[in-house]
């Protein structure tokens, strides 16, 4: 497969990014990688390899984004508000400079959907739940998504902006992003086993939110024996891919 490495400086990050691009056409897929994680974290894993056919036969069209999880979500021990100000230069990093990138190398006029395993989750679910009049959707495996847990309970508004439990609970119902959420392929999924509690916690969280707002969100709780483990995120990807590569299949469940 087309294989493209790409180096760009980030005027939010004031630093050097990568991304890694699979393939040459196909709905494009925004991936982030696990905790702590760069761009190569889905190719090191084997997760490429996963889907290596949907990318092979033009499917999908991989980009994959490095992290600064390090200075934000995982330093437990820094000053809150300035990891939250780090998250939300992150976020812009993302819609303002990698966004203009993904449009212009990708040949399709289907909107990017985000994808992410762990934290990347977090990411794939705030980015498509902010902005989905940019996004598709997303698909989103096992992740928090309450910024809180991170914080230990503190909050402020770049960690609020970054809490769908939050911002998603206090969006008014008649706002416009509700009829764009259902016309987007949201996946949010999780196993039953081990190590996937606080991940359960807040996707019932988001579960009720999206029934009382009335998104059409997809939550999927997978069994007992599904861990917070790639070997499941790997299984979990190529069942829902085809799911959003033909939403009539997505609309159905």
């Amino acid at each position: 497969m087309k294989r493209e490495y790409f180096t760009h400086r980030s005027s939010f990050l004031n630093r050097e990014m990568h991304l890694l691009i699979y393939g040459d056409k196909g709905l494009p897929l925004l991936v982030f990688p696990a905790q702590d994680s760069t761009c190569k974290n889905f190719e090191d894993v084997g997760m490429i390899d996963t889907i290596s056919s949907f990318i092979e036969s033009g499917q999908i069209q991989v980009f994959t984004v490095d992290t600064v999880d390090k200075e934000s979500w995982s330093d437990f021990s820094g000053d809150k508000a300035h990891r939250g100000y780090i998250q939300e230069q992150y976020y812009h990093y993302i819609v303002d400079e990698v966004y203009p990138i993904l449009i212009e190398r990708n040949t399709t006029d289907r909107l990017p959907v985000t994808v992410g395993c762990s934290l990347g989750a977090t990411h794939a679910g705030i980015v498509a739940l902010r902005r989905p009049d940019l996004f598709d959707g997303c698909i989103a495996m096992s992740g928090i998504y309450d910024a809180t847990y991170f914080t230990g309970g503190w909050m402020n508004s770049n960690w609020y902006d970054n809490s769908p439990v939050h911002f998603l609970q206090n969006m008014p119902m008649n706002h416009h992003y509700i009829d764009l959420y259902n016309q987007r392929s949201l996946i949010f999924c999780v196993g039953q086993g081990a190590w996937e509690a606080d991940c359960i916690r807040t996707l019932l969280m988001m579960a009720s939110i999206f029934k009382t707002k009335g998104i059409k969100a997809w939550c999927d709780f997978w069994g007992y024996d599904v861990s917070h483990d790639w070997d499941w995120w790997k299984k979990q990807l190529r069942y829902f891919l085809p799911k959003v590569l033909d939403r009539s299949a997505f609309a159905n469940n």
